[in-house]
């Protein structure tokens, strides 16, 4: 298998494994993280999460598209130092629009059933992080980048 599928076969492993992500925003002249539940599209070309549109997040994402989502795998245990991997992507962040919610949101709503009634609420936003590259880090010293195409 060659690199770029080995990496990207990880990183579909590392986020099948993974229901939490630490979302990167800006706003005010300051960075923001928000932890948020997410999911990956198949071809690795976005990531998902909802959010209520009264939220701090949303309100820098529509400031300030740009995002960082981090994605990692540690148990916060010491073994974590040589066996954790994470993953951050980057990329500009948008609602989706309503014709194209039905298909991201029964995805979304695959890996979080748990979270129906927040998402199909009015007030909720489903986003999409329309993925530039992703950083995969794993041994804290092993850093591939895979640069992603739309």
């Amino acid at each position: 298998m060659e690199k770029t599928e080995q990496t990207r076969q990880r990183l579909r492993d590392l986020f099948a494994d993974q229901y939490l992500a630490v979302l990167s925003t800006h706003g005010d002249g300051q960075p923001y993280a928000s932890l948020v539940a997410f999911a990956a599209s198949d071809d690795l070309k976005a990531l998902y999460f909802a959010t209520a549109r009264s939220t701090r997040k949303f309100a820098n994402l529509a400031a300030h598209p740009a995002a960082a989502m981090l994605i990692d795998s540690r148990t916060n245990r010491m073994a974590d130092f040589h066996e954790a991997a994470a993953a951050t992507a980057t990329g500009a962040a948008e609602e989706i629009p309503e014709p194209e919610r039905g298909p991201i949101q029964a995805q979304f709503l695959e890996k979080h059933p748990h979270l129906v009634d927040f998402v199909t609420a009015p007030t909720c936003a489903l986003v999409r992080i329309k993925v530039d590259c992703y950083y995969l880090v794993s041994r804290f010293q092993n850093v591939v980048e895979l640069h992603i195409t739309h």
